[in-house]
């Protein structure tokens, strides 16, 4: 049944079984079935879950290739039409020994993710996602450690310089000027307000939710020589005071949640000053003909937020302007950076596979492949153009003129 399925779908990879016996092409790479019980998992529960699970548990590997070689691959038939060539007889003779071995399996890991807050934004949801490891989110990310979308003037330029122009570009958008008041919501390591104050002359002030990445920032920052202009504060969004000229939000909204829209950008209007301007830097969602259709998560979506992102949401780029028109601010600027996340999210998830040795023994070999799965699922999401990101540059309302420039020169010049 197996050989005759494998021939129905026609995928172009080989498969190995557990038996040595290979199916399909002699050459590249390889999908390797270490335990029979996988297929019973898999034909009982034919979920993006199950297959996540199943490659947790290492019940197959990949030979001569990466996930990248396997995730893109396509049946060269419709899975209808290779449904109908495999008999019902053969289905019927193999559910005996597919029932035997689903009960002989067992799942060797907790589900990861769940209770971690059913917000996204809560302290305890960051926290599970951002306090893994610092010392494992440096085994992928640049020097900087940023973890968001880079920024490439040439496809070919390497993750290093292409953070650091994304820094730049962000600064220049937002106009910053020596003596200004930046707020970062969402700081992360602190690498941008550090490029901030040393390039920009800006006062700063970050907040995070992650303890490694507000005691990492800190330390940063004194390294620098920048306490003195930069702050950061462990507390969330809803709770910061003062008055800010510009501010940033760079890959945190993903983490507010469809019921908290209305108190984000509520705070953040509250928090700057009128004529001031706003980056919302966020990834989306493409939109659907009706919003009930929206809300409809799909099964990769599921896993994302179960097993990497728990209560996380993404919205779609018409509603996040909606909100922020509804909330006052006027919207200058909208750019997509699709192309830059595939590209980033490529290379993170090839320095991650390179250091694959060293993951696991920080965080253990599960939840390690785990996460190579997440960059490698979601670069190919951003190639495809199931998920999207976009840069909008608001400024909280005001009436007269914006004061920005008549052109965009200064940005792409």
């Amino acid at each position: 049944m197996i050989r005759q399925g494998y021939e129905s779908f026609q995928p172009e990879i080989a498969v190995r079984l557990w038996t040595g016996e290979r199916l399909g092409p002699v050459d590249g790479p390889v999908v390797v079935l270490h335990d029979p019980v996988a297929l019973s998992r898999l034909a009982f529960r034919p979920t993006i879950t199950t297959l996540v699970e199943l490659w947790m548990e290492k019940a197959f590997d990949i030979e001569d290739g990466t996930l990248f070689d396997v995730a893109g691959v396509k049946s060269r038939v419709k899975t209808k039409q290779a449904l109908k060539q495999i008999g019902k007889w053969q289905v019927a003779r193999a559910l005996p020994a597919l029932v035997r071995l689903r009960r002989q399996g067992k799942v060797v890991h907790a589900a990861i993710g769940e209770g971690a807050g059913a917000s996204g934004s809560t302290r305890q949801a960051i926290q599970y996602h951002y306090d893994v490891s610092n010392d494992f989110y440096r085994l992928f990310l640049d020097q900087r450690m940023l973890y968001s979308c880079a920024y490439f003037d040439g496809w070919h330029d390497d993750l290093d310089r292409a953070q650091r122009d994304k820094l730049d570009m962000i600064c220049r958008k937002l106009r910053l000027q020596p003596g200004d008041r930046m707020l970062d919501i969402g700081s992360g390591w602190g690498a941008l307000l550090i490029h901030a104050v040393s390039h920009y002359g800006v006062v700063g002030h970050g907040v995070t939710l992650s303890q490694a990445q507000f005691d990492l920032s800190r330390e940063r920052i004194a390294e620098a020589g920048l306490s003195d202009r930069i702050t950061i504060e462990l507390k969330p969004f809803q709770d910061l005071t003062g008055s800010f000229d510009k501010i940033s939000s760079i890959g945190m909204f993903e983490h507010v949640g469809f019921a908290h829209h209305d108190e984000y950008f509520a705070a953040v209007h509250r928090l700057l000053e009128p004529g001031g301007l706003y980056l919302h830097h966020a990834i989306t969602r493409p939109a659907k003909k009706a919003v009930r259709q929206f809300h409809r998560k799909s099964a990769e979506y599921k896993a994302l937020t179960q097993y990497i992102f728990p209560g996380g949401e993404l919205d779609y780029i018409g509603h996040s302007l909606q909100k922020l028109e509804a909330y006052r601010f006027e919207i200058h600027d909208v750019e997509g950076w699709r192309e830059h996340y595939a590209r980033t999210l490529r290379l993170w998830a090839n320095r991650l596979q390179d250091n694959m040795e060293a993951a696991i023994g920080m965080i253990g070999e599960p939840r390690a492949r785990l996460w190579l799965a997440y960059l490698v699922g979601c670069a190919i999401s951003f190639e495809r153009g199931d998920a999207l990101i976009q840069q909008t540059l608001a400024s909280r309302k005001v009436k007269g003129p914006s004061r920005l420039p008549p052109t965009r020169r200064d940005l792409y010049a």
